[in-house]
């Protein structure tokens, strides 16, 4: 009886993740020519086609996408089997740099208690706090980040997520603004102008889907980069920033009052994602408990 050639599965998988030849031949380090030929003879194997064009793009057959967990899975196990035993990992003397993608906002919440945290157990270690512009697995897939901090969207399937903790968005206008006097309505809420932080030039968010969904919209007068740089503008302006609450610690909420917002738009949730090829890595690990010790206060889990 023949026996299947294991070393598909390592195609298979790249395929799943990129859904793209082109992708997974640049993964694997394999011309495109050679991954198509690659994919042709999973076809057979598989007895299903797996990618097919769909106008520009390939997109996967729902036989692939049930294989796509399970194959991840089985090539991550076998991996695991054949890496060799790693040495205890000694804290003291580990001397590495760890680079964390993480918009402003969470680095001037949480940073200085994680360089706090990390340097206090691995003094010879580093963070490098790299600006999150967009959203792209790409970093953690090329290891030129080793975690990124925020909200999942648009990450590759094989990307493993962990759950920080949960936040949620509330109003802050400066201290003696009209809307800090009073109860605040819908409709007050709406009667003044407001700064939104989006890194992407894109105003609307959840307070705009909830307050679509009651026929209101409010007036975004200005766009900044971060939750900083708005919660700033509304501090010296009659301006209404949406800021998250984990973000609002005492020495930031001077000048300035904090309101719940008068419509509900839900929780959200910080994670932190890394690529799977770090899973078992010592030093990951370590770095990505400490990580969670030091965001379990922040936000409510």
């Amino acid at each position: 009886m023949s026996e299947p050639d294991l070393n598909l599965l390592i195609a298979l998988d790249a395929l799943l993740a990129e859904e793209s030849v082109a992708g997974a031949a640049r993964r694997l380090g394999l011309s495109a020519s050679a991954m198509s030929r690659t994919l042709a003879r999973l076809r057979d194997e598989a007895g299903d086609p797996l990618l097919v064009r769909a106008g520009r793009r390939m997109v996967l057959t729902p036989g692939a996408v049930a294989l796509r967990e399970r194959t991840r899975n089985v090539v991550h196990e076998a991996r695991s089997v054949l890496r060799p035993a790693t040495p205890a990992l000694d804290l003291a003397t580990l001397r590495r740099t760890f680079t964390i993608r993480a918009n402003d906002g969470f680095v001037e919440a949480l940073g200085a208690r994680l360089i706090g945290a990390v340097h206090a157990e691995a003094p010879l270690v580093r963070l490098y706090f790299a600006p999150k512009v967009d959203k792209s697995p790409v970093y953690l897939r090329e290891g030129t980040a080793d975690l990124e901090i925020g909200v999942v969207d648009a990450m590759g399937p094989e990307v493993r997520i962990q759950a920080l903790y949960r936040d949620r968005f509330v109003g802050v206008v400066r201290s003696g603004h009209p809307l800090a006097k009073g109860k605040i309505s819908l409709e007050r809420y709406i009667q003044f102008g407001h700064v939104a932080a989006s890194r992407r030039g894109q105003p609307d968010g959840p307070v705009d889907e909830a307050l679509a969904a009651v026929g209101l919209k409010r007036d975004v007068l200005a766009m900044v980069p971060s939750f900083p740089a708005a919660l700033a503008v509304a501090r010296d302006s009659d301006l209404v920033a949406l800021i998250p609450a984990s973000y609002l610690s005492a020495e930031r909420l001077v000048n300035t009052f904090v309101f719940e917002l008068p419509v509900a738009t839900g929780q959200i949730t910080i994670s932190q994602m890394w690529h799977p090829r770090l899973e078992l890595d010592p030093a990951h690990r370590w770095l990505r408990e400490v990580m969670r010790r030091v965001c379990r206060r922040t936000g409510s889990r």
